[in-house]
């Protein structure tokens, strides 16, 4: 742009001075012609610097996810293919043989089946043994109350002999009739004892019924979450089971690309965080410039911006600037037991990275990871000036056709 403007400003001199020779060429005109494009250029060239930042640094980046099975197992498919081909979010990458994780899912079924069988069997033995106590209580109840009717018999008896031993004694009872009413209150007191012994026998078949109850109880076990514990810990498993079983399948987690695609049908795969069995490259991801730390005195959030890719010859990409990273390694101190030393070595200077959005029209463009371009940033001051920027833009986007090798 620069050779472009010192070529017409030399066809005007040459128009001035050498064609018509309006004005006189000599030393004074001479010195004139030539300070004027110097300072004309360089004030321009850093009002643009300010205004219309540029920077030779940019690259696109994408993000990468590594996968790696969940479980271990031998690689049955691999249905994918390598390359630019884009995989959609939850398509399969590659099955594992899901055998010994479907017999492990089927071992506690039957498990399950069977605790909840048994289960239910113990629930019917703690009814049963509830039923017991009650059938226990209700026969304490009746033994006591049959001696509570017989102690109040006896006590009546009891009062009989009396009252016919003083009628005997006095001559106006008979005997029969005193030894029919000790009989009577021997009789009573015979079956006193036996109801007593009744309810002695009661109540240890209520302590028994109670026992057996408890271990009923015992074999129920705690619950969880209203279930008891042994058939929750067999459910437990199970779920954990058919996770492993549904793992042998993986599938993308997003809208990527897969590169450097090693794993084949055969191998052998561990759940190993470390060892990933392929890369996949996200179709998203984030275009970043790095520029000067003077350069930035203007830029702001939402500002207008270009870029051009070597990876695409005469093509300028719109896009805005979405935010300006203010932080770089130099001004990262980090906990250590050593002191900064200064003086030694001067650090380079740091520049600070600008990201930018790429604009609606162009986002459907394949930006291909690492690739590297140039930039320009339009601020609000001076956008008279702003075309050389834009200018230049293009020109540099079109000497990107040229490969300049002779091999």
């Amino acid at each position: 742009m620069e050779i472009l403007l010192l070529g017409i400003y030399s066809f005007f001199v040459w128009l001035i001075f050498i064609k018509f020779k309006w004005l006189p060429w000599n030393i004074y005109s001479q010195v004139t012609v030539v300070i004027i494009p110097i300072v004309g250029l360089t004030v321009l060239i850093l009002t643009l610097n300010v205004v219309a930042p540029s920077s030779h640094d940019l690259r696109v980046y994408r993000y990468t996810v590594p996968i790696v099975s969940q479980v271990r197992g031998r690689v049955l498919e691999v249905p994918i293919q390598e390359g630019n081909v884009p995989v959609k979010k939850g398509d399969v990458l590659f099955r594992i043989d899901p055998t010994p994780y479907q017999l492990q899912v089927n071992t506690l079924q039957a498990q399950l089946a069977n605790a909840v069988a048994q289960q239910k069997e113990v629930e019917e033995s703690l009814k049963g043994a509830q039923a017991k106590v009650a059938e226990t209580r209700g026969a304490i109840e009746q033994s006591t109350s049959k001696s509570a009717e017989i102690s109040a018999k006896l006590e009546l008896a009891r009062k009989r002999v009396a009252q016919y031993r003083e009628l005997a004694a006095s001559g106006a009872g008979t005997k029969f009739d005193l030894e029919q009413a000790e009989t009577n209150v021997a009789d009573l007191n015979q079956q006193l004892a036996a109801a007593r012994s009744s309810e002695t026998q009661a109540r240890a078949g209520e302590q028994q019924a109670i026992a057996g109850q408890a271990q009923v109880q015992q074999r129920l076990g705690a619950k969880s979450n209203g279930e008891y514990a042994a058939v929750a810990q067999i459910r437990a498993q199970l779920e954990s089971a058919k996770w492993d079983l549904d793992q042998t399948t993986t599938r993308s987690p997003c809208d990527c690309y897969v590169v450097n695609l090693q794993l084949r049908p055969g191998g052998f795969v561990a759940a190993l965080p470390v060892a990933p069995v392929m890369t996949l490259v996200e179709t998203t991801g984030s275009v970043v410039a790095l520029y000067s730390q003077n350069e930035l005195q203007k830029v702001q959030p939402g500002n207008e911006a270009e870029f051009a890719l070597e990876t695409l010859p005469g093509k300028v990409i719109k896009a805005k600037v979405n935010s300006i990273v203010w932080a770089s390694g130099a001004g990262q101190l980090q906990a250590t037991g050593t002191v900064p030393m200064t003086g030694v070595l001067a650090a380079p200077p740091q520049r600070f990275a600008v990201k930018f959005d790429v604009a609606d029209k162009d986002k459907d463009l394949f930006l291909a990871a690492g690739a590297a371009g140039i930039a320009a940033v339009y601020t609000e001051s001076v956008e008279e000036i702003q075309i050389l920027r834009k200018v230049i833009m293009r020109i540099n986007s079109y000497l990107n056709y040229l490969v300049l090798k002779l091999h």
